[in-house]
């Protein structure tokens, strides 16, 4: 892999989860993504995920977790909770969704890239350590997170975090392990009613709630004053971002207002600090996003400015 091509981690798995008529975490959303990007990005590399082992998930989750996603078996599709599915192909998603991330990490940390990005589903941000929730099943970000500190021996791993949703579950993950800063700008209130202000962890969580209605002025504004600075002073070695596009004007499942170019602009702000303390080196995961046009337009900005592709 060339570091000047872009790089993505798929699977043909990540379609087959199935969540049922008219649930918002579809497999078209994966669609719209991978056909965004392959008309985007014609010259791009696209490698298989391979699965997470059972090891590399327990970094993150515990046993229990990996028991109910791996070995419940569903005959057909099941709740585990009012919007978490478990569906016959599920695991099997799962398990290569989190496999995308440290397949990137690893080719990343590796030299054979600067920059990936993960088109996979189910999202994973929501995920807890021995909870699947909000269309979640593991938390594939802080697999691949846990993966760079325990596994390359990293000091200093961040997370940034643009979902619309606040990501509760990899908060929850990493507020006991100074390693990893968590950042993340959200709707509140919202689902999951988390992410306020004061919920500092070991000093190492940093939320910036944002009112709904709020413009991309207003984003733009808490990342400039408040999050990216944080940033800036933790000097990471890695970024890792749960890259969710559903703050956008169009989003069905909330109520910010920001557009594809307030996703290009805070990509190129998290390239400029990778290139200033982590040698350029940044791994993008699929989060959430809920209206089809705005997922793939926005997909487009977001690798469009993390790959440093000319328009």
């Amino acid at each position: 892999m060339s570091a000047g091509i872009p790089v993505f981690f798929t699977h043909s798995a990540c379609f087959a989860h199935d969540t049922g008529p008219g649930h918002p975490e579809c497999p078209e959303r994966l669609g719209a993504v991978i056909d965004g990007l392959r008309t985007a990005f014609e010259t791009a590399q696209w490698q298989e995920a391979p699965r997470a082992s059972r090891g590399q998930l327990l970094h993150a989750h515990d046993a229990s977790l990996l028991d109910t996603v791996l070995e419940t078996r569903p005959e057909g599709r099941i709740m585990l909770d009012p919007d978490t599915v478990l569906s016959p192909a599920s695991a099997e998603a799962a398990l290569r969704a989190a496999g995308a991330g440290v397949a990137a990490v690893d080719a990343v940390l590796g030299g054979e890239t600067r920059t990936a990005f993960c088109a996979v589903r189910p999202p994973g941000h929501h995920a807890t350590g021995d909870t699947a929730m909000g269309f979640c099943l593991f938390n594939s970000i802080a697999v691949a997170a846990r993966h760079a500190l325990d596994k390359h021996g990293l000091a200093r791993v961040a997370i940034v975090d643009f979902d619309v949703h606040h990501g509760n579950g990899t908060q929850a993950i990493f507020e006991a392990d100074p390693r990893a800063l968590y950042l993340s700008s959200h709707q509140f209130p919202l689902y999951p009613d988390t992410g306020r202000d004061d919920e500092r962890g070991a000093g190492n969580i940093v939320n910036a709630p944002l009112p709904p209605g709020a413009s991309g002025a207003e984003f733009r504004a808490i990342w400039s004053e408040k999050l990216l600075p944080a940033l800036d002073a933790f000097r990471p070695q890695l970024i890792l971002v749960s890259a969710g596009f559903d703050a956008h004007w169009r989003d069905p499942l909330a109520q910010l207002r920001l557009a594809e170019d307030d996703y290009a602009w805070i990509t190129e702000q998290l390239v400029l600090l990778a290139d200033r303390h982590a040698q350029g080196r940044i791994v993008s995961m699929l989060e959430g996003g809920y209206d089809l046009q705005a997922l793939r337009e926005c997909s487009v900005a977001h690798v469009r400015a993390l790959m440093r592709w000319p328009s």
